[in-house]
């Protein structure tokens, strides 16, 4: 098993807060996603879905669902 190295975006709350999403590289192109206030919920995708999923939300193909 390897050791996963988590990294939080520079927009995160910066009194140190819980409430940001952090990505991870996996093995391979897996790419590991959670929430700061739930860390042992990991989602894995891919390079390539996930770059679709965050250009997909920029352009509001998501907002259907708010």
């Amino acid at each position: 098993m390897y050791s996963i190295s988590w990294q939080k975006s520079s927009y995160s709350d910066a009194e140190g807060g819980n409430n940001c999403l952090e990505v991870a590289p996996g093995t391979g192109d897996a790419r590991h996603l959670r929430e700061s206030d739930d860390p042992d919920v990991i989602v894995t995708t891919t390079t390539t879905k996930l770059r679709a999923f965050i250009l997909g939300a920029k352009a509001g193909a998501f907002d259907h669902l708010i």
